[in-house]
């Protein structure tokens, strides 16, 4: 066939992932599905992968880094509840997806992504001024624009660092993916009397980031 990618295939795997993958599992925030039906995912995957850029698994990006299933993605912005304007830290950005679809939601985007190649990559896709690119360490975030009304990190952690959980604003909302032996849930939680307790909501296959892995002994 000589049209392997069409901009209208595409538009038609959009339609087909929110319709069977992110709607049957109550993904459903207009904000969220607006954003996932525009933004063009297979522009932010290897290019010999777009063709299943839309499919409901992890993609691997190189350097041990993946894009999460959509429906991960889905899950970890509905549960953060954005909105427009909200100061958003997000940590793992890698390719720039999350980022971009932030950016369509209206919010103000902090990206924090600590492999140079996966930054760049990110960069020369990005078109939207509301996202601020920020190279160095996952664990760090990025203090110097804290405190954030919104905390998503973009895979599974063992730990959440006490810098990182700081930047967090007083009432202020932060998703995850908590590693807990050989499972791994997405988790939520507001922060309050300066405290971020988190409760999972949803077991989901979430590979893990780097810089996260807790103490010997510890129990989160």
């Amino acid at each position: 066939m000589a049209t392997q990618y069409s901009e209208i295939s595409a538009a038609d795997m959009r339609a087909a992932m929110i319709d069977s993958q992110l709607r049957p599992s109550d993904v459903i925030d207009p904000a969220v599905i607006g954003a996932m039906a525009e933004a063009p995912r297979e522009g932010y995957v290897p290019a010999a992968l777009a063709g299943v850029a839309y499919m409901d698994r992890a993609i691997a990006l190189g350097q041990g880094r993946v894009i999460n299933p959509p429906l991960v993605t889905g899950r970890l912005l509905a549960a953060a509840a954005i909105r427009p304007g909200s100061r958003v830290l997000l940590v793992g950005s890698a390719t720039g997806y999350t980022a971009a679809l932030l950016a369509l939601m209206d919010a103000e985007v902090h990206a924090v992504e600590e492999a140079a190649e996966l930054m760049a990559a990110a960069q020369a896709t990005a078109t939207d001024d509301n996202i601020r690119w920020v190279q160095g360490p996952l664990h760090a975030g990025a203090p110097d624009a804290a405190p954030f009304d919104r905390i998503i990190v973009e895979g599974a952690i063992e730990t959440l660092p006490e810098a990182l959980a700081a930047q967090l604003a007083e009432g202020g909302r932060l998703v995850a993916a908590r590693r807990e032996g050989a499972v791994t849930r997405l988790v939520q939680g507001v922060k309050t009397g300066g405290t971020i307790a988190l409760r999972s909501f949803a077991d989901m296959d979430v590979a893990p980031l780097p810089g996260f892995a807790a103490p010997a002994g510890f129990r989160f």
